[in-house]
């Protein structure tokens, strides 16, 4: 969000370095792993080689990918990272991922098909099923949403197998209230929480949906409210007051207010 920035790029040499570091000290033993915002091709393929790896310590190791590649911006869709990133993204990270928090651009670049309706984005959300992950939330989407213009929709999808082979989807439906402002890094406290979430309610998409939507609501509000009495009246809060105010939210993340809340398809 900012017009500069320094610093190195982890690349997959040094991560796979660390890794071993972990491994000879015999304290790579996970329960999650969560990944984000990547550039390198070389890199996504070294996270996809270490989850194999630790699953096969921990069978019941989840992996949460949020497969960060691009957005709509005034409907029109466009990639922020490589575009070499995208079969990687397919082929190889979603097949091992559990979990998956694509926005409405990415799924369909993960599976080649546009969304206009929600038929189309619960089509699209079973076709990411069929690749791997048992659940899918697509964050947020372009759709019209029932309540209006005034409101975001995000799908949710988690698919199991009963005992008996069956196979159960529980769908959802989320809508949030719009806040009028870009904000940075919503896509990363949102797959964190889901993480959390999908953790204490395991079999219960709805609740966990309901807890994070709502989580991220009180921290939004809270932040435009902020950046809004920082930069005065009517002049346009900048980036530096537009930081999500998290610290201060710590209550909310930890136990918030039921105050959005999901309908189950």
């Amino acid at each position: 969000g900012y017009a500069h920035w320094k610093g190195q790029v982890l690349n997959s040499d040094e991560l796979h370095e660390l890794y071993e570091g972990l491994k000879l000290n015999k304290v790579n033993q996970y329960d999650y792993v969560l990944t984000g915002y990547t550039r390198d091709t070389s890199f996504l393929a070294m996270v996809v080689d270490i989850v194999q790896e630790l699953k096969q310590q921990n069978s019941n190791l989840v992996y949460v990918c949020d497969p960060v590649m691009g957005d709509k911006w005034n409907g029109e869709g466009s990639m922020y990272v490589p575009k070499d990133l995208l079969p990687v993204y397919r082929d190889k990270v979603v097949p091992v991922a559990d979990i998956i928090t694509p926005n409405q651009f990415e799924a369909e670049l993960l599976t080649g098909r546009k969304i206009h309706t929600e038929k189309e984005a619960l089509e699209v959300m079973d076709m990411l099923h069929a690749m791997g992950p048992e659940t899918v939330v697509i964050t947020s989407s372009d759709l019209q949403a029932p309540l209006g213009n005034d409101y975001l929709m995000a799908l949710g999808s988690h698919r199991k197998t009963a005992a008996d082979g069956t196979k159960m989807t529980q769908r959802i439906r989320v809508e949030s209230p719009k806040v009028d402002a870009v904000f940075v890094g919503t896509g990363d406290l949102f797959a964190a929480m889901l993480l959390a979430w999908t953790h204490k309610h395991p079999n219960n998409l709805k609740v966990a949906c309901e807890k994070t939507v709502s989580a991220m609501q009180h921290v939004l509000q809270r932040t435009i409210k902020s950046a809004k009495a920082q930069a005065g009246e009517g002049n346009k809060p900048n980036s530096a007051q537009l930081e999500l105010r998290m610290v201060q939210s710590k209550k909310d993340i930890e136990n918030p207010e039921i105050i959005v809340k999901a309908t189950v398809l």
